[in-house]
């Protein structure tokens, strides 16, 4: 480096390359530019052979042994290979360009035979009938490999903690005020829930990928050869790999299933946020203790402190995670008439906005495993707040036909902190019958939880 200092974490200018590294590495192969050059290149030689396949097109038919050592080429490319694509960039100031030229010797030295054949290679070819291909197999890897993978880690430590809460009861919070009681496996069963529902959508999200030329109209491919299916053809070619052909492009794909994708990351990266900030709340409440890590330190300056760091880090992240995706849907989903190059400096930071929402994921994930539910202190907030049995009481005398039931227990409880004894007060002076007067009576604010605890086994499971 210029400054003499080494590449090293410590020097990375962003802290997903630096202080975060170690929880972003698995990125690292898939969305560098090593990744990307290495995606392009075996979008090359896939459409060599698939051309060579078309028979009466270009290169001759190529047997299963020709074909295997092609695709070496890409299967074996390492980072020597990606350092001769840039040192070809240097030259011809085209990242695409290299990549051809990279091709082209490569399919030559493997394959003597077909030397007379590399002009071949990127036929009938725009930039982005690469470029898009190389970012759908990018999209891919990376969602099964690594994205996919850390939703499906946090949902599962929210399900392997709320679990055995499922009938726990906890007051409620509606406004930051004392309400119905829940069970803390039920609001966690609700978070897990939505999790799970963004994670399946971004899942089976489509990824789609054209290759039909410059303007999207094949015309360099009809004048070549004006007898060939272009569209049939090349919608193979798209297909054999795996994605949805957009028929109907210009000189790029337009990018709005880019577009889908980040926003499913955004709203997913929402829930996360709400979930954060929920658990900072009963942090603070006490209704979650973190257990104490001996070797770490809360405070540099007050030594009893367990700050819920995990969850402030995550918050964090998830916005500038949120912030790279937003702009990233709103800005790839333009272009001016055929094309411009705006989203291509764009597209090469999707690597930082999935690095912050990893981050962001591993946080809450980690936060998750350090937490334990203080039964004591929920249990002493539960028998403080007698209040919330008012709507019990005024739903049943409703169903029993009494009058202004609501009014009533409203001039009885609005803005009163009620116990036990003010509650069995209250309750003789209402016009209930003996069986539901009974009923009432045996009624606690810990025991009114509904079907909470049902609601959160069918989305945690039962305890084991």
């Amino acid at each position: 480096m210029a400054s003499g200092l080494e590449a090293d974490p410590l020097t990375a200018i962003s802290p997903v390359d630096g202080r975060y590294s170690r929880r972003t590495e698995a990125l690292a192969p898939r969305v560098s530019e090593f990744g990307l050059i290495r995606y392009r290149v075996r979008v090359e030689i896939e459409w060599f052979l698939h051309l060579a396949a078309l028979g009466g097109v270009g290169p001759p038919a190529l047997d299963l042994d020709r074909q295997a050592r092609l695709r070496g080429i890409w299967e074996n490319f390492d980072i020597a290979d990606a350092r001769a694509v840039r040192a070809l960039e240097a030259q011809t100031n085209h990242d695409v360009k290299a990549v051809e030229y990279f091709v082209k010797a490569a399919i030559a030295r493997v394959d003597e035979s077909l030397a007379s054949q590399i002009e071949f290679v990127h036929f009938a070819c725009t930039s982005e009938d690469i470029n898009n291909l190389a970012y759908a197999l990018m999209m891919r890897d990376v969602r099964e490999t690594v994205l996919l993978p850390a939703m499906q880690r946090l949902i599962g430590s929210l399900r392997d903690f709320g679990r055995p809460l499922a009938d726990v009861p906890m007051l409620a919070r509606t406004h930051g005020q004392a309400a119905s009681p829940t069970t803390a496996g039920k609001e966690i069963a609700n978070v897990v829930a939505r999790l799970a529902r963004q994670a399946e959508s971004f899942r089976c999200a489509e990824i789609l990928a054209k290759m039909n030329g410059a303007v999207g109209n094949y015309n360099a491919h009809v004048v070549a050869y004006p007898s060939v299916d272009w569209p049939r053809s090349t919608r193979e070619f798209v297909s054999s790999l795996g994605f949805v052909f957009n028929e109907h492009t210009t000189q790029i794909e337009p990018h709005d299933y880019l577009a889908e994708w980040f926003h499913n990351l955004v709203r997913f990266n929402q829930i996360v946020l709400d979930l954060d900030r929920d658990v900072w709340g009963y942090i603070a409440l006490g209704y979650f203790r973190q257990r104490a890590v001996t070797s770490e330190t809360g405070s540099s300056t007050m030594p009893h402190k367990v700050n819920p760091i995990d969850f402030e880090n995550s918050e964090g992240n998830v916005g500038l995670a949120n912030a790279m995706l937003t702009h990233l849907a709103e800005k790839l989903a333009v272009s001016r008439w055929q094309r411009d190059l705006s989203d291509s400096t764009v597209l090469r930071s999707v690597g930082t906005a999935f690095g912050h929402c990893l981050i962001a994921w591993d946080s809450a994930t980690k936060g998750i495993s350090k937490l334990a539910f203080d039964r004591h202190r929920t249990q002493g907030d539960l028998r403080g707040a007698w209040e919330v049995l008012s709507e019990a009481v005024q739903t049943v005398l409703r169903a029993s036909g009494g009058h202004e039931p609501y009014e009533q227990l409203k001039r009885l409880t609005r803005g009163r902190q009620i116990d036990e004894t003010v509650y069995r007060h209250l309750l003789e002076e209402l016009d209930l019958s003996p069986t539901d007067r009974d009923k009432l009576l045996r009624l606690t604010p810990e025991a009114y939880t509904g079907l909470a605890a049902e609601l959160a086994r069918r989305v945690l499971g039962e305890p084991p």
